[in-house]
């Protein structure tokens, strides 16, 4: 298996964005978007104050613009055509007067010019001045989620690079509940699971691997006890206790491309109420699954997990949405949510992930990454989900 997107394919996707543009009358596009730019070439980055972008001019030219620190590694990994740099921000000359002249150079001036964001954006002390401020278009047209409406459907690349992050983050989550026992820190715990785990990856992988992102990990996100009942907790520090609630996840980045498992687990027993809510929320997500359909919108597989949480009498309990899309983002649209009207279609990637909240008791989620097929969807994670094998002896 090959653990990254391909030449070929990053320059067909090139080729579409360049296709959107020519259906928008739109000569030349200017990107910020890390995720985007890292979509169309290739190339991995971490964005801080110094300006990054990526251009296409009307003759289908490829380019980036880097800081002089990237413009090797740029030149190393990018699949374009040209590499642009700048000596460093904020320098003697702004980055941003460099780029213009990069633009002018590719003939920008007088065009109709597409944009995801007028301008760089960080919030680690970058200041500048927007593109329409620099050269002179005929038109500025705002681009913003036109590459991310691309990367809906997954290719069958992603979707394997997709399934080797679930592995992975399969055997750090069995890691994870193996060493999950009362008196020890959630922080021992995830740092001992994900290290074995991790190890194991890049042994098995070996040098072709690349995560661009996260190796394997399980944590728990201070979801212990009482605070599982926080659906977005943060870590704690918290020791174990008998009979807590524990919410978990885990994955691993391949190649960028995220996964998403996640579990509601006990420490050595489980009360009544813990079962009865644990129940309602695995009842709710095979709602879910039998609701996703190619040709529905998203929205349906919201409308039919609310109407089973109000049948079940614990709509009050619940705090967020069924589930989203997922890829190069953990979080990626479109979201099963009542709001969206998105088109199921096979290729797509989602959590399903209802959850039920109880202050004193704990939260109860589990997630799994599914994809969707011509029939209906694929489980692609695949940890046990039944209340007798998640509870931690």
């Amino acid at each position: 298996m090959l653990l990254a997107i391909s030449e070929k394919e990053i320059k067909q996707r090139q080729k579409k964005f360049y296709s959107i543009l020519e259906d928008k009358k739109i000569d030349s596009a200017i990107l910020f978007s890390v995720t985007d730019i890292f979509y169309l070439t290739g190339f991995h980055f971490h964005p801080t104050e110094r300006p990054i972008g990526f251009f296409i001019d009307s003759n289908q030219q490829t380019h980036l613009f880097v800081p002089a620190l990237e413009h090797e590694h740029a030149e190393e990994f990018a699949y374009v055509d040209h590499v642009h740099s700048y000596p460093e921000y904020p320098g003697l000359k702004h980055p941003m007067e460099y780029f213009k002249e990069a633009l002018i150079s590719a003939d920008f001036e007088g065009q109709v010019i597409g944009y995801d964001a007028i301008g760089y954006g960080s919030s680690m002390g970058y200041r500048g001045p927007a593109v329409s401020e620099l050269i002179d278009a005929k038109e500025f047209v705002s681009l913003k989620g036109i590459v991310e409406e691309m990367r809906y459907i997954k290719s069958p690349a992603e979707i394997e690079l997709i399934k080797e992050s679930c592995r992975w983050g399969n055997l750090a989550h069995r890691l994870l509940q193996k060493y999950s026992k009362a008196g020890l820190s959630e922080i021992e715990i995830t740092s001992k699971a994900s290290m074995e785990a991790t190890m194991a990856m890049i042994e098995t992988l070996g040098p072709e691997y690349k995560p661009h992102g996260n190796t394997a990990f399980a944590l728990f996100r201070g979801q212990v006890g009482e605070m599982s009942a926080f659906p977005h907790a943060v870590t704690q520090n918290l020791v174990l206790k008998k009979g807590d609630t524990l919410v978990t996840g885990a994955a691993a980045d391949v190649w960028g491309y995220h996964s998403e498992l996640e579990r509601t687990m006990f420490v050595q027993e489980v009360s009544k109420d813990q079962e009865k809510y644990f129940q309602h929320m695995c009842e709710a997500q095979e709602v879910a699954f039998n609701a996703i359909k190619p040709g529905s919108p998203c929205s349906v597989v919201e409308q039919e997990v609310q109407k089973y949480f109000k049948e079940a009498g614990v709509e009050h309990l619940v705090q967020h949405h069924t589930g989203h899309a997922i890829g190069l983002l953990g979080h990626e649209a479109p979201f099963f949510d009542l709001g969206e009207e998105t088109i199921m279609r096979p290729g797509m990637v989602f959590t399903v992930e209802p959850g039920i909240y109880v202050r004193g008791i704990g939260g109860f989620r589990h997630s799994d990454t599914v994809l969707v097929t011509e029939n209906g969807m694929e489980m692609l994670t695949y940890y046990p989900r039944d209340l007798k094998s998640l509870i931690c002896l």
